[in-house]
């Protein structure tokens, strides 16, 4: 694999929490994502809701399905820029293993009951997955993944949050939040990946879903463009046929301008390696036109679907359940399992158990701790 001077190489990484010896036939970067792929947290995404909740259909997205989605896309264009496709993968499939069942919805409700306990965030709670909750290895906690992959996993991260990383590991993965200064090229390239991967795939699942129709897509110009491309060469093209080419068109174009956009930016800043490349803008990004358009898709599926009347009413049901999960289980630790149990911070032990739940499991610890149905 041939690798850009300004992309993560791995004999230059800067480590993990515990030394390991290295691996005779794989790079760190390969090995993390091995870790990745073998933990429990990553067979979990498979029942974890992206948008429509898992017992709605059996071929809407889920947060696994997402995250190859991703990867795919990262990979794609990791390997045209010269960057470290196997990093690119790791984070790809690790940046949402913190994500709570239900969804926004359920991140939204964990963040209220954690009010005043230091809060919930999806992105430190990957972090905190991969460094502390997998229980995997007998000398250590969580998977002791290489610095790159878990700065790339924390997306996002407060101030505040930052800085107790910080002090928790100085120099680590929460220094960049302090200083401004950017992720590797292959961190900044799985945020954009993340983005084309759930805006094209929204599209799909919300027609599927009956939420939103090709008309109501006439108002996304992204959209149309690539439906009259596909219409210009194929006219007899109808429903799905129509939807899946005009999605593969539109997902392609965005792969490209990523990679022409990208590969602009580089010539001008000309990080000479990856350290260089930090101090730099982000360097990563869609041409103006594009984030323009990418944007107006955005707000078009805020509005017509993830607001949707439908999706709205089955969230905040989603909501109030693991709300009422939380308090029924601070009331009653014991009806966690032990070790969850006995922790000292019993709000951020329920935070980590609940947050670790598959959708259908949230659902039958609710009716059986409430004994109510929630859907």
């Amino acid at each position: 694999m041939w690798l850009a001077p300004y992309a993560s190489h791995p004999e230059q990484t800067k480590g993990r929490r515990f030394p390991e010896p290295p691996a005779p036939t794989r790079s760190d970067f390969q090995r993390d994502r091995d870790r990745i792929v073998h933990s429990t947290a990553f067979r979990r995404l498979v029942y974890k809701t992206q948008v429509f909740l898992n017992h709605e259909g059996d071929l809407f997205r889920t947060r696994l399905t997402h995250s190859l989605e991703v990867a795919q896309l990262g990979r794609s264009i990791s390997r045209s820029l010269g960057l470290n496709e196997d990093l690119v993968e790791a984070i790809a499939l690790a940046h949402d293993l913190g994500h709570t069942p239900f969804g926004h919805a359920g991140q939204d409700a964990l963040n209220d009951c954690m009010n005043g306990h230091g809060g919930f965030e999806h992105n430190l709670q990957s972090l905190r997955v991969v460094d502390k909750l997998e229980e995997r290895y007998p000398g250590f906690d969580g998977l002791n993944l290489s610095f790159e992959t878990r700065e790339g996993i924390l997306k996002h991260c407060s101030r505040a949050n930052a800085e107790q990383l910080e002090a928790q590991e100085p120099g680590g993965v929460g220094r960049r939040f302090i200083k401004g200064t950017q992720p590797s090229l292959e961190a900044q390239l799985c945020n954009l990946a993340d983005e084309i991967a759930y805006n094209a795939h929204d599209i799909d699942d919300g027609v599927r879903s009956g939420l939103i129709t090709m008309e109501q897509l006439e108002a996304v110009p992204l959209f149309v463009r690539f439906r009259d491309e596909t219409l210009s060469e194929h006219p007899q093209a109808t429903g799905r046929r129509l939807l899946f080419d005009t999605i593969r068109r539109m997902l392609s174009q965005q792969v490209y301008d990523v990679i022409d956009a990208t590969r602009a930016n580089l010539a001008e800043h000309m990080p000479l390696h990856a350290e260089e490349a930090r101090l730099c803008p982000a360097l990563v990004r869609f041409s103006q036109p594009m984030r323009e358009a990418s944007t107006q898709l955005k707000r078009f599926l805020f509005k017509e679907l993830y607001r949707h009347s439908q999706v709205n009413d089955t969230t905040a049901r989603a909501k109030q359940a693991l709300i009422e999960l939380f308090d029924a289980y601070v009331a009653q630790p014991e009806a966690m399992p032990p070790d969850f149990a006995r922790r000292g911070d019993l709000h951020r032990a329920v935070a980590d158990y609940i947050a670790g739940m598959t959708d259908r499991f949230a659902v039958r610890e609710h009716e059986r701790l409430t004994g109510r149905k929630i859907f």
